[in-house]
C-alpha cells in the first residue's frame, strides 16, 4: 500500500492494545499517523512510530490510575 496520512482517535483501554499493533505497522509501512489521545489516560501514551496529540480533559492522570 501507498503511505498516507491517518488520523486516530482510540479509544482507552483493551482496544487500544490491539489497535496500537496495527499503527506500528502501518508505521512501518510509510503511513504519517497522528493519534488525538486525552491527557490524562489508562494505556494511550506516546510512540516512535506515531505522533500524539493531547486534549485536555476535566479529570487529573491520578484519578485514572486510582479508577483501575
Amino acid at each position: 500500500a501507498n503511505g498516507g496520512k491517518l488520523l486516530v482517535v482510540p479509544q482507552d483501554g483493551s482496544h487500544w492494545l490491539s489497535m496500537r499493533m496495527v499503527l506500528e505497522k502501518l508505521s512501518e509501512k510509510g503511513h504519517e499517523i497522528v493519534a488525538v489521545v486525552p491527557d490524562a489516560a489508562l494505556f494511550l501514551k506516546s510512540s516512535q512510530s506515531f505522533t500524539v496529540k493531547t486534549y485536555s480533559v476535566p479529570y487529573t492522570q491520578e484519578f485514572v490510575d486510582k479508577s483501575y
